[in-house]
């Protein structure tokens, strides 16, 4: 999933950047609050991470200015402010969670794939479809209880579609969700990607069937035992 990283804090920054991308999750990050806000705006991402106290512009603002907009993504708060009054003003704004510094990252990891849990799946640990089922959290997915071998990639473009089954996906949305700002995927790169990921669905009870000048979408076979 692609995340979004607001922390001015260099350490900090690079170990929960770093934590996230060995999760298998794409990352950007910034320092700034305002640059944040337009980010928010222009790009889509599955979670934020965010910091209260940051140049440009506070994250109160941010938080007030998500929820005004109607955002629903989730929002993870990590900053030194450890007063009640801080915790709760940032839980009222809309912040889904709390995690005051210092952290292990353990508990920071744990806290991310809860958030990322429940609104990959509204509640539900497992996505089902077909014989397939997919734990989003945990990046494990099976077919008829056998485990797809998945690169970072593959599993990265099984999960955007999967979120968006029985929908149409552009390949322009794929490759925003694939690729952080200073990464690119070439149109060649995503073709391959996809080739090799609807290989592996074989007899999975799902097929990835290309919708030709729009994109991609992913849904349960007429014949689950066809390939």
């Amino acid at each position: 999933m692609r995340i979004l990283v607001v922390e001015d804090d260099a350490a900090i920054a690079n170990a929960v950047c770093e934590a996230l991308k060995h999760s298998g999750h794409t990352v950007d990050h910034l320092a700034d609050g305002r640059q944040a806000i337009t980010a928010l705006r222009e790009h889509s991402f599955a979670l934020v991470v965010l910091d209260l106290g940051l140049p440009g512009a506070e994250g109160d603002e941010i938080l007030r200015k998500l929820r005004a907009d109607a955002d629903p993504v989730p929002v993870l708060v990590i900053t030194a402010r450890e007063e009640l009054d801080q915790r709760v003003r940032a839980l009222d704004l809309g912040a889904d969670d709390y995690l005051v510094k210092p952290f292990a990252l353990a508990e920071f990891e744990a806290r991310v794939r809860a958030l990322l849990r429940r609104r990959a799946s509204q509640g539900v640990p497992t996505l089902r479809i077909g014989n397939l089922s997919v734990d989003l959290a945990g990046r494990r997915a099976m077919a008829d209880g056998v485990p797809l071998e998945l690169t970072a990639r593959e599993f990265g473009l099984l999960e955007a579609l999967l979120l968006r089954r029985g929908r149409v996906t552009s390949r322009e949305q794929l490759i925003e969700t694939l690729c952080k700002w200073d990464e690119t995927l070439s149109d060649n790169g995503l073709d391959i990607a996809v080739y090799r990921l609807r290989r592996k669905l074989d007899n999975s009870g799902v097929q990835l069937r290309t919708v030709r000048g729009l994109g991609y979408l992913l849904e349960e076979a007429d014949d689950p035992q066809q390939p």
